[in-house]
């Protein structure tokens, strides 16, 4: 009985180890060589230096691209008449902040959709810093100095080290950002990970999604991710959209175009998860699982024994 409860034990301890197990021999703890990217630019963009690409949305909105990064990031200004908002900071492999100081002279907050290490910026440090105010975060912060722990970050997959964020300002969830003659709405879109937040702007209706949804793999089988959430998330943020809205991901797709898709997506997403929870779609490989969502997704799980809804 002592051997078969030790076979136990071993077995719940490498469940629960699972990620750890799983994202150690991806990596060798140094960043990815920068690409040799040759791109098509499109009509208004143009390159900041040989690493950031600058696309302008509108005049007041500039998806910030790293194009010779693997990940192929994507991070957001918005600006409004008295302050702006850096969504996303991409890995800090480059700093971010000259590229937005050319953009504008406005205060800016660095919001994170998320706190993966290929979003936070990590040794960029930035003058405001503004984070979900989630009960758990809270309580964890010293003086407003939120240590970063592995599961939230990664970074050791690429060597870079959980920074502490100081957070200047707690975002209710559902609360409104006031940039000035413009607003974003701050949405609580959970299943990638767990503090993963969106921004919706109440003029023009475009989502900000972060991982939550862009052109690709999405991947729901991190150290923090849920498919529960992932389900929740979807039926927030489709309660919100309208037909003709853009949706901007933090990740490009095969195509060397700011990473947009719309209402439809978001509901093949909607639709594949309910499959996915129902047992009624299939999934190819072992771990992660992939999940045809369309021509232009897939979800990444963890297998349905371990899937929690």
């Amino acid at each position: 009985m002592l051997a078969i409860g030790l076979v136990l034990l071993l077995v719940i301890l490498a469940v629960w180890q699972r990620h750890l197990l799983l994202f150690t021999p991806w990596s060798n703890g140094t960043p990815p060589a920068f690409l040799n990217t040759q791109l098509e630019l499109s009509p208004g963009s143009y390159w900041y230096d040989d690493y950031f690409l600058v696309e302008p949305i509108d005049s007041r909105t500039f998806a910030i691209g790293e194009p010779r990064y693997a990940q192929q990031n994507y991070s957001y200004l918005i600006l409004g008449d008295e302050r702006a908002i850096l969504f996303d900071a991409g890995p800090g492999i480059r700093d971010i902040r000259p590229v937005t100081a050319t953009l504008t002279d406005l205060p800016i907050t660095f919001v994170p959709s998320h706190f993966h290490f290929d979003h936070i910026g990590n040794s960029v440090t930035f003058e405001r810093v503004a984070v979900p105010d989630l009960p758990y975060l809270r309580a964890r912060a010293v003086d407003n100095a939120l240590a970063l722990t592995w599961r939230e970050h990664l970074g050791s997959t690429e060597g870079f080290a959980a920074p502490t964020l100081d957070v200047d300002d707690w975002l209710a969830l559902d609360s409104v950002l006031e940039l000035g003659d413009r607003s974003l709405r701050v949405i609580y879109t959970p299943g990638h990970t767990e503090d993963s937040i969106s921004l919706l702007d109440l003029g023009s209706g475009a989502v900000f999604s972060g991982d939550f949804l862009y052109p690709g793999n999405l991947y729901a089988f991190m150290p923090t991710s849920n498919m529960g959430s992932y389900l929740q998330g979807a039926e927030t943020l489709l309660e919100l959209i309208e037909i003709g809205t853009p949706v901007y991901g933090a990740h490009r797709g095969p195509e060397p175009v700011i990473p947009r898709l719309g209402v439809n997506d978001m509901r093949d997403l909607h639709g594949a998860l309910i499959r996915i929870r129902d047992k009624e779609l299939d999934g190819e490989d072992t771990y992660p699982v992939f999940y045809p969502v369309n021509d232009k997704l897939d979800i990444l799980a963890e297998p349905r024994v371990l899937q929690s809804w």
